[in-house]
């Protein structure tokens, strides 16, 4: 059953429906995201990054390789040099 629907001007514009705007959180200026998943078009808000998502980054599959004190210092010498280096 479908939530809701819109019609397609002749300039290609949707009007997007009340309720989907309330149920998304969007507003004027809102930017919304279009992708295609498991052949149907899927439509959300854009930057909506989800707790799956923030895992993954957060806990990547393969743990990062050990590192000692004295390769943390010369990451951070290394840096440090780089952002404060004369042009």
């Amino acid at each position: 059953m479908a939530l809701a629907q819109s019609k397609v001007t002749a300039q290609g514009q949707i009007s997007v429906p009340a309720e989907v705007r309330r149920k998304l959180g969007i507003g004027p200026g809102a930017v919304l995201e279009w992708s295609e998943e498991h052949g149907q078009i899927v439509l959300r808000r854009a930057g909506h990054i989800t707790s799956a998502e923030i895992h993954l980054a957060v806990f990547p599959s393969e743990p990062p390789p050990p590192r000692n004190l004295a390769k943390i210092k010369e990451g951070v010498r290394r840096l440090m040099r780089k952002r404060h280096a004369r042009h």
